[in-house]
């Protein structure tokens, strides 16, 4: 089995202590997101855990932990976002010379191919355009040359929670940039150069654009070649039913909870309500077996 952490929420970066006392418990429980009664309990020990993969925009308050998973006999790797987009699309994320620094110490704690940087979802916009995210994509790419072997990107996917947060920036004049082939290829192309000078593979993430043409090929974040590439062990290569259908990820549970992180970008598909994610963070317990609640 395979255990994503986390698709919902950034758990390397709030829930770092919640999930290593998990880990210690052996199992943690994840209610339904669309139906609360109904109640996971998720083995979470070496012997029924192949691979853990953890998704985060600041690993820093877990890597104290990871030598204690190394110890239990864990498998992991990081899909680690850095951006630097704007305060008013991202107002809590790290500055991107930290994400850079922290990037960093983890690639060299535990090896570059364990570190996967992710530069999306990119949102187009009056304020963050082609030339924008190619001048940004060269200043991170260079800080992390050597450090990683492989870039994810995609182009942000406006469901309609998105849509009303990007409505209240009108007033800053943010506009959101409908992508075609033309924008496509200026963008891409670049951002291929650069990831090939710098020594990365550049991958796509559910992208319903084809990005193909232009030298990106779609990719598996939860990835079973790269698993078997890097850890020597064979996993089910099925794509996971419960993804989106332009996503490739092989099959994995996710202990995570929507609305419980609490950066705040405003973009994000697992944050419906800024308000919500208060509350459910207010309920949070690092002594509960889930994350924001009581549900056993």
């Amino acid at each position: 089995m395979i255990i994503s952490v986390s698709r919902r929420t950034d758990i390397p970066a709030f829930y770092a202590e919640w999930f290593i006392n998990r880990v210690r418990a052996g199992y943690c429980t994840v209610p339904n997101p669309f139906n609360d009664k109904q109640v996971s309990r998720i083995p979470l020990s070496p012997a029924n855990v192949d691979v853990i993969v953890f998704w985060t925009r600041n690993p820093a308050p877990l890597m104290k932990y990871l030598p204690e998973l190394d110890e239990r006999g864990f498998r992991y790797y990081f899909l680690y976002t850095v951006m630097d987009n704007p305060r008013l699309l991202d107002p809590k994320v790290p500055p991107v010379a930290e994400s850079i620094r922290i990037f960093t110490e983890l690639s060299d704690q535990i090896g570059a191919e364990k570190v996967i940087w992710r530069y999306d979802p990119m949102v187009l916009s009056t304020h963050t355009g082609i030339d924008f995210h190619i001048e940004k994509f060269s200043t991170i790419a260079s800080g992390l040359k050597g450090r990683t072997q492989r870039v994810i990107i995609s182009l942000v996917d406006v469901y309609k929670s998105i849509m009303s947060r990007m409505d209240e920036l009108g007033e800053s004049g943010l506009k959101l940039l409908v992508p075609d082939a033309v924008i496509l290829e200026k963008l891409i192309c670049p951002l291929v150069e650069i990831a090939d000078e710098n020594g990365m593979e550049i991958v796509s993430c559910a992208e319903k654009f084809d990005l193909e043409p232009f030298g990106v090929k779609p990719a598996k974040c939860i990835d079973d070649v790269l698993i078997h590439r890097v850890f020597g062990l064979s996993v089910s290569g099925g794509k996971d039913p419960a993804q989106r259908k332009a996503c490739g990820c092989v099959v994995s549970r996710d202990i995570g909870m929507y609305d419980t992180c609490a950066f705040n970008c405003v973009y994000c598909y697992a944050t419906r309500s800024f308000d919500a994610v208060k509350k459910n963070r207010a309920r949070h317990d690092v002594a509960s077996p889930s994350l924001s609640g009581w549900y056993e």
